[in-house]
């Protein structure tokens, strides 16, 4: 796995269907297991040798970068020493991470806010996923199956209750895109996108700009998307019953995306 590669991540959502919680705080920063749920996304590609992460913010952005200014000091013991002198970190982590961290606004769709972000990804080809959805998808496979087919674009498809975008395929070429059917039971997608710079023609700064509804239909309709399957756990933080889910899991142990 090239570690230079980035992942860029959508953490600028109100996450309304949330509002106990995201009256204070990004959805992003729902806490599973004592940590946000940003890091334990950041946590599982940096597990495979991903350190370089680009935030594209919105809804109370300062919380996240706040949080990430003082990440030693929020995940390490410290000794503080007033009067000049720092202090000491008994470290208990080893994340090495790059983050840029890129405010672009509060109400900005998907769409717009990667378009936003384009000034810095400097590779042809980079990841990118929501702040809000995690599993234990294997990323050096899916790296290896978006260079296979030599696309545009690479979703990961995952098995859940249809609440989310339909994918509909002939094997693994993407042929259509329906954003949230309700009577159906199919493969969704459930983000860990990979894309090649190309995904950035169909995309405009406008807040107005989707990413589901408009480029990733143009893109099944050119043949230019397709899907890599996953069969193992996801999860996605949609509602307060889905975060209690979460939480069970990573009580009971049964986390598979987990990453002390």
């Amino acid at each position: 796995m090239d570690n230079n590669i980035p992942v860029c991540i959508l953490c600028g959502g109100e996450g309304t269907r949330l509002r106990e919680e995201t009256e204070f705080k990004p959805k992003p920063m729902i806490q599973i297991g004592g940590r946000p749920m940003l890091v334990h996304i950041m946590k599982w590609y940096a597990k495979f040798g991903l350190e370089k992460f680009i935030l594209a913010l919105g809804y109370k952005q300062e919380i996240i970068k706040n949080y990430f200014l003082h990440y030693d000091d929020i995940n390490n013991d410290v000794t503080l020493c007033v009067g000049g002198y720092r202090g000491e970190w008994y470290k208990k982590t080893s994340d090495r991470w790059q983050i840029t961290m890129s405010n672009t606004g509060e109400h900005t769709l998907k769409g717009g806010r990667l378009k936003r972000i384009q000034k810095y990804i400097l590779d042809r080809t980079f990841f990118l996923t929501y702040g809000d959805g995690i599993g234990d998808i294997d990323i050096d496979a899916l790296l290896k199956f978006h260079r296979s087919h030599g696309k545009i674009a690479t979703v990961t498809g995952v098995i859940s209750p249809p609440r989310f975008g339909e994918l509909t395929r002939d094997g693994s070429l993407v042929t259509g895109y329906l954003e949230k059917p309700y009577n159906q039971d199919s493969l969704i997608h459930g983000g860990f996108f990979v894309f090649e710079r190309e995904i950035f023609d169909l995309l405009t700064e406008d807040e107005s700009c989707d990413l589901e509804f408009g480029p990733l239909q143009i893109l099944a309709a050119a043949e230019q998307l397709h899907v890599y399957e996953h069969h193992g756990q996801w999860e996605c933080m949609d509602t307060g019953k889905d975060v209690g889910t979460i939480q069970k899991l990573w009580i009971n142990n049964e986390a598979k995306w987990r990453v002390d």
